[in-house]
């Protein structure tokens, strides 16, 4: 559970409540639980927002307005933290979702929300005294210690998003800057607020939280005045933000089992409302629970989350210490890794060191330095590295063995080392246009080749991997392996030195396919990762198994 500080006075002050040891966590609960569904109930008044379309940059708006608001220096200081921490975490850095506060008295509704050529866009930014327009404040700001992070987002852009009110004045441009003109400051009544995104289901998040939280400041407690948006260019119109309650269910059954309680409907209702929620048992079943999710809760996405919840209210201390009387508990490996794991073994067993380099790479040491060509279909790349060491996703597992071996040149020879990891490869037919494949890969270096030794290396593995499959080790359902057989046939591969590389080739169940490959590095790859011994590689496709 995450910890986190509080101004004791002041909670207490909220609350309305003395400061009492003993009471403390029911005070909490309690109080926050009526708070919530208070928020929920209560809004009016209402504002049009146009929107035009801007599609190619931010596509999505959203916001509310908070009336009669009055800010003391501790609540100002608070709600600009909120917004900082909303754009750090859920707002992934103002990627998603860039959130604008303004003085609502000092511009005029309503409200557009355009994509302008940044020379048109001109205004002072806040807390400057010079007007700037689009391209000179992205110059003003790439220095920035703060601000020149969020330049990169739209930098690049032929159009900015703008944020105008009826005079055509310039209240923000997201998700940058707001303007000077709009600021917020302790004398302000009205609090306008534009949250602007390039994920819609995000944006009302961040909307519904930031209002819930700062609404109980408003002259009328917890009352907020949503904002109408429509949208021309798709005859579109909703208003913001929706603070309904989300309706879940959940299993008693599945509470008691996780937690190891014999909680009645009734019971768990009323720890479900310390926890700010609305539950009552379900009119078609009394072991189903209906419960209303505050609008603020938008981590509960499962049953599991409920009954996290009710855990929490009931107390992890006074949780019967049992093992839960429940199978979704008891794990098991997938195949694929309980097969791994047999890899793993064999070859540590056969005297080999296992290592595990990371799974991004450059795009030379994937390709380059083994004297490979990319055709463009194969390697998986980053949109935006932030080194040249790390530009693409392994496609094979040499480039972290040979950079193992190029790091321990110190260590007496001969060095053995093996993985056993995923690489990936592009896939247009998948949704995600990516697989991951596992494999296993090893390397020796010696003062020999030790081309002898890999070949053993693969025997063993591939005796054992047969063995484990005809005694139907614990965990492998695959394919019935006892009538495969291997060979291996010389290739022509530019990584290897000619003649001296083979691929491998298994037969299982009548099909053929070749599996991998194994060999003596070609000279200009020893060169290329600083080896001055021989190396022997082996790499090979272990799903064909299963």
């Amino acid at each position: 559970m995450p910890t986190i500080a509080v101004d004791k006075a002041a909670l207490f002050e909220a609350l309305g409540e003395e400061w009492v040891n003993l009471s403390f966590a029911a005070i909490i609960v309690l109080k926050l639980a009526d708070h919530v569904l208070r928020t929920a109930t209560r809004q009016k008044r209402l504002m049009s927002c146009a929107l035009n379309s801007t599609a190619r940059i931010r596509p999505y708006v959203s916001g509310a307005i908070l009336r009669n608001i009055k800010f003391t220096q501790e609540r100002y200081d608070s709600f600009i933290a909120l917004q900082d921490k909303l754009h750090q975490n859920l707002a992934r850095q103002r990627t998603l979702v860039a959130i604008g506060t303004h003085d609502l008295d000092t511009i005029k509704a309503p409200f557009t929300y355009e994509a302008l050529p940044p020379e048109d866009i001109q205004f002072v930014p806040l807390n400057q005294t010079k007007s700037m327009n689009g391209a000179e404040l992205m110059e003003f700001y790439k220095n920035d210690k703060h601000l020149s992070r969020y330049l990169p987002i739209i930098r690049s852009s032929p159009v900015y998003p703008v944020i105008l009110d009826a005079n055509r004045t310039v209240c923000s441009m997201p998700p940058i800057i707001n303007s000077d003109h709009s600021k917020i400051t302790l004398t302000t009544r009205n609090v306008f607020i534009d949250i602007t995104a390039t994920d819609r289901t995000k944006a009302e998040i961040v909307n519904r939280i930031l209002v819930c939280m700062f609404s109980q400041y408003t002259s009328e407690p917890f009352t907020i005045e949503p904002i109408q948006i429509s949208s021309p260019h798709n005859n579109e119109s909703r208003r913001v933000p929706d603070l309904t309650p989300r309706h879940v269910t959940a299993s008693l059954s599945y509470i008691n089992a996780c937690c190891g309680l014999e909680l009645s409907p009734k019971d768990a209702c009323d720890l479900l409302t310390r926890m700010a929620y609305k539950a009552s048992p379900s009119p078609l079943d009394l072991g189903t629970l209906d419960i209303l999710v505050p609008p603020t809760r938008a981590d509960i996405l499962h049953q599991a989350d409920i009954m996290e919840d009710v855990a929490i209210a009931y107390g992890f201390n006074n949780l019967p210490r049992s093992f839960p009387d429940i199978s979704i508990t008891i794990a098991q490996p997938l195949a694929i890794n309980k097969l791994s794991d047999i890899i793993r073994v064999e070859a540590a067993m056969a005297g080999w060191s296992e290592v595990m380099p990371l799974i991004l790479c450059s795009h030379a040491e994937n390709f380059a330095h083994l004297n490979r060509k990319d055709d463009g279909q194969t390697a998986v790349k980053l949109a935006n590295p932030k080194t040249a060491e790390y530009q693409v996703v392994r496609n094979t597992l040499l480039p972290g063995l040979l950079k193992t071996l190029r790091e321990n040149k110190h260590h007496t020879l001969p060095v053995k080392v093996f993985e056993v990891s995923d690489v990936a490869f592009k896939d247009m037919s998948l949704e995600r246009k990516s697989r991951n494949e596992r494999h296993f890969a090893a390397a020796f270096m010696g003062k020999s080749s030790g081309f002898e030794i890999v070949h053993g290396l693969m025997d063993h593995i591939m005796l054992m991997l047969k063995s484990a499959f005809i005694t139907n080790e614990e965990g492998l359902k695959g394919k019935d392996v006892g009538e495969a057989a291997y060979w291996i046939h010389e290739v022509d591969d530019p990584t290897f030195f000619p003649g001296h590389a083979a691929s491998i080739h298994l037969s299982i169940g009548g099909r053929e396919q070749v599996i991998g490959v194994l060999g003596i590095l070609h000279p200009t790859v020893l060169q290329n990762f600083d080896l001055r011994y021989p190396v022997s590689t082996l790499e090979m496709n272990v799903e064909v198994f299963l």
